[in-house]
């Protein structure tokens, strides 16, 4: 949801960087790209062809098509100016479409990746080669990673491709070489990225509401934004009000249903056609897996969104703004936008971000076609890292950050942030309109699990802890520890000290009560014994 500014749904891309360095390899077929003169070997192509099948990942306009009408080394290619360096960047991402109505023959379906030396006569004998097996009549996400995948050098005497620097030429190929069968296929979106090296999995549910309780929305869980932004309306001219009321938010037969509809109603000497509900969620954390199960509603005009906030955004009547911790306007305090779909364009959902360096109509957003987004259930996922945020729809990725540069103006997203769901409305909004809700199954968060819990640096003794998760009262355990006295520190999962308390060692245990007042989510708890640190892991539900 954007907080000033509405989004265009045309594609965009960063501005063109230097052809001289390798890292800024990429064509969205679109005008933007950096890649100059694509060649077709044994085959036609076309660099400016209109997208066939605009659905799914891809609702770009512009496409390579690759047609081969049967010739025997059929491919397309490019010449980059410099050698590669596979050991800075080591993968090739692309999206291709391959209609079954436009092949012939039997071949096993798959497309290839080959680096070459296009300096030397015989390019070939230099290759090293990917290949990777494709579905039929659906777009898709290939990776060629040359540094983790099972790779084929052409001459076995050859290095592995990451200590190799000759390698200046792209080779792309479909259904293999040496036959004759026909192929029609479609490339989008070629990328030269390094595949993330720092990949946790998060399958820890460290916070969830399943909405399993009939009524108003759980209050410990989550926070009605209502106060109105200064002048009276909110952001991007949005005509509605936000309200507490189980008219505009309530849990029904196990779901929450946000639900936006037409009425004449005054708050804070406001009158306004139109209500509705944002909540806040009273958690908040830095990297993980967000999913929320939802339907959205439908009409000319809504325009829902389930989102994050930086928790340090300085907004009056937000929650964490209300808790003490706004220190930033924005969109200094970076803004991720999971999911958000208009009304006008019913079967598209878009995630898009936020930053100093691009906000409102902002140039870093992607989305995809979803022809049940207001009549089924879908799974909108965001997965945040250090390095990247990936977005998909019920496991179809759509849009990847991963600016190249990280720092307050691309990247503010190293500290916590905090789950909003709302439905706006545009003065768009259709004469017919009158209600329409925003069901959500559930909304969950996942960190990396606690289940070896303890980061030690005594190894003669290490402690363990339980229950996990816990509620108000753990129990840490220890081995031949005399009774004593120690100072327990608990720290939220980006290292803010939150709790400090003297404990003492009893029958070789701490046991810490009175834990209601930490918020869900993971901590560490880190104390000394005989001038030996520990620090254990633990999460809170």
């Amino acid at each position: 949801m954007k907080h000033f500014i509405i989004n265009t749904l045309l594609l965009a891309f960063l501005s063109i960087p230097s052809l001289a360095q390798t890292s800024t390899i990429y064509d969205d077929f679109e005008g933007s790209g950096t890649i100059t003169t694509w060649f077709g070997d044994d085959c036609t192509i076309d660099e400016k062809f209109n997208n066939p099948a605009k659905q799914g990942i891809n609702t770009s306009d512009k496409v390579l098509e690759y047609n081969d009408e049967g010739g025997q080394y059929a491919n397309v290619r490019f010449d980059w100016p410099s050698n590669l360096d596979l050991s800075d960047k080591n993968a090739f991402t692309l999206k291709i479409y391959v209609p079954s109505s436009g092949l012939s023959g039997s071949q096993n379906n798959k497309v290839s990746l080959k680096l070459q030396n296009g300096n030397i006569n015989e390019p070939w004998s230099t290759q090293s080669e990917i290949i990777k097996s494709i579905t039929l009549d659906k777009w898709q996400i290939v990776y060629f990673d040359f540094k983790n995948d099972n790779y084929i050098n052409l001459d076995g005497n050859s290095l592995s491709p990451t200590e190799r620097t000759d390698f200046n030429r792209v080779v792309i190929q479909i259904n293999g070489e040496n036959n004759t069968d026909k192929v029609l296929a479609y490339i989008d979106d070629l990328n030269f990225e390094l595949i993330e090296t720092n990949n946790p999995v998060y399958d820890y549910l460290v916070w969830s509401d399943e909405f399993d309780t009939n009524g108003p929305i759980n209050s410990t869980k989550w926070f009605h934004q209502t106060q109105l932004p200064q002048g009276g309306s909110w952001y991007n001219g949005e005509i509605q009000h936000y309200t507490n009321r189980t008219e505009n938010s309530i849990v029904e037969d196990n779901v929450l249903k946000i639900i936006a509809q037409k009425e004449t109603f005054t708050d804070q000497e406001h009158t306004k056609r139109y209500t509705s509900a944002r909540l806040n969620s009273k958690f908040s954390f830095k990297y993980g897996k967000v999913e929320a199960r939802a339907k959205l509603p439908s009409g000319i005009g809504t325009w829902p969104a389930i989102w994050m906030l930086g928790e340090n955004i300085n907004e009056d009547g937000g929650y964490w703004d209300t808790q003490g911790y706004g220190t930033k306007a924005w969109p200094a305090c970076g803004e991720i936008d999971i999911m958000e779909h208009w009304g006008d364009n019913q079967n598209f959902v878009q995630s898009a971000m936020h930053t100093p360096s691009s906000h409102g109509a902002t140039v870093n957003h992607g989305g995809q076609t979803i022809a049940t987004a207001s009549t089924d259930f879908h799974t909108y996922t965001l997965k945040w890292t250090s390095e990247k945020m990936v977005f998909s729809v019920d496991g179809s990725v759509h849009y990847t950050y991963n600016p190249a540069v990280k720092n307050p103006e691309t990247w503010p997203f190293d500290a916590r942030q905090y789950i909003l769901l709302n439905i706006a409305i545009q003065p768009s909004i259709s004469a017919s309109f009158t209600k329409s809700a925003m069901e959500i199954d559930y909304v969950r968060v996942y960190q990396e699990s606690p289940l070896s819990s303890v980061t030690s640096f005594n190894k003669r003794s290490e402690p363990s802890v339980y229950p996990v998760p816990f509620a108000n009262q753990l129990t840490i355990v220890l081995k031949n520890t005399t009774e004593k006295e120690t100072l327990l520190r608990i720290h939220s999962s980006d290292g803010r000290l939150v709790s400090t308390q003297n404990v003492v060692i009893r029958n070789n245990r701490i046991i810490q009560n009175d834990l209601d007042s930490l918020v869900e989510g993971l901590y560490y708890l880190k104390f000394e014994i005989d001038n030996q640190p520990y620090a254990i892991k633990v999460v809170k539900m």
